[in-house]
C-alpha cells in the first residue's frame, strides 16, 4: 500500500466554519496575534490568553469535520495515509482519519509551563485561571505552540516526507517554518499536490499539480487523480 503523505493548513478547516489566524486584517477572532500567541504574551497577560483559548475551544466543540476531512479519512482504504497538520483542532480526528501529527499543539489539550512534556487531556472547553499541574505545581497552559518557540514534532514531520510515495498539500500558505520547508524533503519523483483556492506563488513550479479550489472540493477532485495512479 502506498504512503500518502498530507500537510494541512488553516484552509482545511475554514470551511468549517473556524477562522484563519492569517486574515487580511491582521486579526485573529479579534485579537492582535501578538497578544495571545507568544511567550512574551502568556507572561505578560496569562488570563487574556486563557480566555482566548478557551473561546477557541468552545467554537471548536460547536463545529463539525467538512467534507474535505471526510475524504481525507476515506483515503485510508486505498493508502497509508499519514497527516502532518498545522491545525490545533481535532476535526480529522473526529472526520476518522487515523493518524495524525500536529505540528503546532493541540486546543483540547493542555500542559505545565514548566515541562512541556507533562501534557493532559482537558475535559470540556474551559480551563480555569489558575489551575495548576498536579505534577509540578506550575500554572497549566494551553498545549499550543506559540510564534517564538521550538516545534517539538518537526523532526517526526521530516521523517514522514522522506517516506512519502504521495505527498499532499490542502490549505496552507506555505510561509509558517519550519512547516514549509516541509515540501523540500519530498524525495525525487514524488508526485506532489496542492490543493488551495489561492494558490501561493512559491507553489507555482514545475513539478507540483495545483488545484485550485477549497478543500472539500479539491479533496473530490484529487480523489479522482490518485485512483488513476492505483
Amino acid at each position: 500500500m502506498k504512503r500518502l503523505v498530507v500537510l494541512s493548513g488553516a484552509g482545511m478547516s475554514a470551511e468549517s466554519g473556524i477562522k484563519t489566524f492569517r486574515d487580511s486584517d491582521g486579526l485573529w477572532e479579534n485579537y492582535r496575534i501578538e497578544d495571545v500567541c507568544t511567550p512574551e504574551a502568556l507572561a505578560r497577560n496569562p488570563e487574556l490568553v486563557n480566555q482566548f483559548y478557551n473561546e477557541r475551544r468552545k467554537q471548536l466543540y460547536q463545529v463539525q469535520p467538512n467534507e474535505g476531512h471526510r475524504k481525507l479519512a476515506a483515503l485510508e482504504s486505498m493508502f497509508d495515509v499519514k497527516i502532518i497538520t498545522q491545525n490545533i483542532d481535532d476535526l480529522h480526528e473526529r472526520a476518522g482519519s487515523s493518524s495524525v501529527l500536529h505540528l503546532h499543539g493541540e486546543l483540547k489539550k493542555v500542559r505545565s509551563s514548566i515541562h512541556p512534556e507533562l501534557i493532559y487531556d482537558l475535559e470540556g472547553w474551559e480551563l480555569k485561571p489558575g489551575t495548576r499541574c498536579e505534577a509540578d505545581g506550575s500554572l497549566l497552559r494551553p498545549h499550543i505552540v506559540f510564534f517564538g518557540e521550538p516545534v517539538p514534532n518537526i523532526e517526526k514531520a521530516v521523517k514522514l516526507v522522506q517516506q512519502a510515495d504521495i505527498f499532499v498539500i490542502i490549505g496552507t500558505s506555505l510561509v509558517v517554518y519550519p512547516a514549509a520547508g516541509l515540501l523540500h524533503y519530498v524525495p525525487q519523483g514524488v508526485p506532489v499536490f496542492l490543493i488551495d483556492p489561492h494558490i501561493p506563488e512559491v507553489a507555482r513550479i514545475p513539478g507540483i499539480h495545483l488545484i485550485e479550489k477549497g478543500a472539500s472540493a479539491g479533496m473530490a477532485e484529487l480523489f479522482s487523480k490518485l485512483l488513476a495512479l492505483q
